[in-house]
């Protein structure tokens, strides 16, 4: 009879531990998900820059510097490869590109241009949807650390390799994108 018991116990500490492993690794993998769609973001917003630079540079032949510090953002960007560093990166690149749209103000010409107006406006819907991959990321995350967190999962979720994911965290780039950009015409 204690055999069974013990058996029966035994059965059941295992039942639980592949069903919370199995909860983590369902949990990961949606948090991987979510940074592949951030990716994917992220590409789009870096193909628009190259085009967006050369239809200032044909109106703004004296900012060079401005615009040179949006291409080696830019490439910083593409080639930045743990969370910590693509956010990092962003960050300046989204800096460096605050910093040309205010050089862009001060030409008439370069703002009436449909090419930059179209540019602009893709930009910014890639933004948006940006924003949104983010949100969903850090959702993603955030279920996954206080998951692994859980008790019984806590006990288990370092033997079974599972780490602490970190937040697509904006940093003190959060108050300048919360609010809202201003269009002049």
């Amino acid at each position: 009879m204690t055999l069974i018991i013990i058996l029966v116990v035994v059965v059941l500490i295992g039942l639980v531990a592949v069903g919370l492993y199995n909860r983590l690794v369902a949990l990961n993998t949606r948090a991987d998900q979510a940074f592949a769609d951030i990716d994917v973001q992220l590409k789009q917003r870096h193909d628009l820059i190259p085009n967006l630079v050369e239809t200032v540079k044909g109106y703004a032949t004296h900012e060079k510097g401005t615009l040179e510090a949006v291409i080696a953002a830019r490439n910083a960007a593409t080639s930045a490869g743990t969370v910590a560093d693509k956010v990092q990166a962003e960050n300046a690149l989204s800096g460096a590109l605050r910093q040309m749209f205010a050089v862009a103000e001060a030409y008439p010409d370069l703002k009436a241009n449909t090419n930059f107006l179209s540019l602009q406006a893709e930009l910014s819907d890639v933004e948006n949807k940006l924003a949104a991959a983010r949100r969903f990321f850090n959702n993603a995350v955030t279920e996954f650390n206080a998951a692994r967190l859980s008790f019984p999962a806590v006990l288990l979720a370092g033997a079974f390799g599972f780490n602490a994911r970190t937040l697509f965290d904006l940093g003190e780039q959060r108050a300048a994108l919360d609010v809202a950009p201003e269009v002049k015409f």
